[in-house]
């Protein structure tokens, strides 16, 4: 493992995003700490993980474990929620991070959850010098703290096998967003803490797309939005804050 003295050098790497989800790496399992909001997406995600992967990859998703055989890659695993989601679902799973302390609690939680993940530290850039590619790779809530967001991209499709897939989500950069989930979520409802988000940071789906480049093509798109009354996650065609896209890699 890497010495903490020694963060990771990568030009996607923002080291302020390092240090603050550093300093919040014991609170990821707590589901009413700050990341309560990924606990309530996470089975609403991990459900349209499992329905659209398994059509691109002619699985059944009905099945209990649809993902068999898969090898899938979490890039910025944090504390492991949803690498052990998709784990349970018969993927073989390795999880990355930059962050140390996320890498270690997500280590002891499979353990403890008596699940086999591969978690590791490291960078998008150097795995992908690694030659190594999986059927899946899930780049959830990530895009929108790197720096460097095309390059991190190229990188990041060097990663998915032909055939493979790989399911984006984040927030679209636009008036709605910066009101909603950074106004709103973090200065407001405070559901998320103070400086989460940067606007300048959010990405727009074309943005995604152009940085992958012709040989990934849109299976799927969809907007998603929360009710803050019951905190309950909804698809919506409208993508102009929260949206999700499965991508097929030819």
């Amino acid at each position: 493992m890497s010495n903490q003295n020694q963060p990771l050098q990568a030009p996607s790497i923002d080291p302020r995003e390092v240090a603050y989800f550093e300093n919040l790496a014991h609170r990821w399992w707590d589901e009413q700490g700050p990341f309560w909001p990924l606990h309530r997406l996470n089975q609403f995600r991990a459900d349209y993980v499992r329905r659209h992967v398994s059509a691109a990859l002619g699985r059944t998703p009905e099945s209990e474990q649809p993902f068999t055989g898969l090898k899938i890659l979490d890039i910025g695993c944090g504390g492991g929620i949803l690498s052990e989601a998709v784990a349970r679902l018969g993927a073989r799973v390795q999880g990355i991070d930059i962050a140390e302390k996320n890498i270690h609690v997500s280590r002891l939680h499979a353990e403890w959850s008596e699940l086999e993940i591969d978690y590791r530290l490291t960078s998008v850039e150097a795995l992908a010098a690694d030659r190594v590619q999986f059927d899946v790779v899930l780049n959830m809530e990530v895009v929108e703290h790197v720096e460097q967001l095309p390059e991190f991209l190229t990188q990041c499709a060097r990663l998915v096998r032909p055939g493979g897939v790989m399911v984006v989500a984040t927030i679209n950069r636009t008036l709605a967003a910066w009101l909603i989930a950074i106004i709103g979520a973090e200065w407001v409802l405070r559901w998320l803490p103070k400086g989460t988000h940067h606007f300048r940071k959010l990405v727009k789906p074309k943005e995604i797309i152009r940085a992958l480049g012709p040989q990934f093509r849109v299976l799927n798109r969809t907007g998603m939005r929360v009710n803050p009354f019951n905190r309950g996650f909804h698809f919506t065609p409208y993508m102009g804050v929260n949206y999700m896209m499965v991508l097929e890699r030819a």
